[in-house]
């Protein structure tokens, strides 16, 4: 007898403050908004706002920055009983810079921060929150140590035995990595294990060594056997591959547009809700437009805000900027 899945989705990975750029003071210093932040719980912000149930496994330090990520997420309906406080670490920092282009830089307080220090005792303490989950998400920042790597692939242990669906974004970060190789290789291990990838286009490239995009995709495709797959090119769009169908749906583009902190993860969430609504293997050639326009919509949405945990758009939200865009 299947244990009753008690979650939609629930999530392993970092929790961290994203110091994002707000202004500059009277005395010409650079001012930065804390912003609640870490792409596995942005995720889960954006599936609670579209009324799934969500919870998190994950560890922050005990200090003023942990008690306020554990405090704001669990705000936005997030289950956060599986988030470990680390009295010796403090909370991992990531200070966003905004390059001129629309792009990000970021700096990370990491070495060690409490992200890192989540143990493979501490997964297994809370393995009823993966076992009662039908989606499992991970990203490949909780495998840049060996011990919070130990911890992530006891979950994805623990998820496949119970039957969950296994999610993806490898979410490169290249600063926290000790050398191309090992992110190499660990996104390529995170691609072995999911049913369910979503990657971007500087990913696309950085595993393939391929520019041409499609032959990149269908690349990693053919390799790893990926029941679904999502390709994000930013501003430009997406693809959705899926037995043999592909589909295409341009990017909205929003004038409002402020930083795209959280975009990729607002897609992410969006593909999982869909997922949840039709089941992996109930897509047609309509539903797969269906899942773009609406993922492209909600990332466009997002990057209108500072940050992206606490400021997720709800589906009404989502389906009102469609209509008028006109799509």
């Amino acid at each position: 007898m299947g244990m009753e899945k008690k979650y939609d989705v629930t999530a392993l990975g970092e929790l961290l403050i994203d110091f994002t750029q707000n202004g500059i003071s009277d005395q010409g210093n650079n001012l930065f908004e804390a912003n609640p932040g870490g792409a596995p719980c942005n995720v889960l912000a954006m599936l609670t706002k579209a009324g799934r149930k969500t919870a998190f496994i994950g560890k922050v330090g005990n200090d003023m920055f942990g008690r306020m990520l554990k405090e704001r997420a669990a705000g936005e309906g997030i289950d956060m009983t599986g988030l470990e406080m680390d009295n010796d670490v403090h909370t991992t920092l990531a200070f966003v810079e905004k390059l001129p282009n629309g792009d990000r830089d970021f700096s990370f307080y990491r070495k060690p921060g409490a992200d890192i220090m989540l143990t493979k005792d501490e997964v297994e303490k809370h393995a009823d929150l993966i076992e009662g989950a039908k989606i499992f998400h991970i990203g490949t920042l909780s495998m840049t140590d060996d011990e919070v790597e130990k911890a992530t692939k006891e979950a994805i242990k623990i998820a496949k035995k119970a039957g969950c669906i296994i999610s993806f974004d490898p979410n490169l970060r290249p600063p926290l990595w000790s050398s191309e190789e090992k992110a190499k290789e660990k996104i390529a291990w995170g691609l072995s294990q999911c049913d369910v990838l979503k990657i971007s286009d500087n990913e696309i490239t950085f595993m393939t060594g391929e520019e041409d995009l499609d032959k990149g995709i269908q690349m990693i495709i053919d390799e790893y056997k990926i029941p679904l797959v999502f390709a994000t090119y930013g501003p430009d769009g997406s693809k959705a591959y899926f037995k043999g169908i592909e589909a295409f749906e341009p990017g909205f583009l929003n004038p409002n547009t402020i930083e795209t902190t959280g975009a990729g993860d607002t897609f992410c969430a969006s593909a999982l809700h869909h997922v949840l609504k039709y089941g992996l293997d109930g897509f047609d050639e309509a539903k797969l437009h269906e899942l773009l326009t609406f993922a492209n919509a909600a990332a466009s949405l997002v990057t209108t805000k500072k940050g992206a945990l606490c400021v997720m758009p709800t589906v009404d939200e989502v389906q009102a900027y469609i209509k008028e865009s006109g799509r």
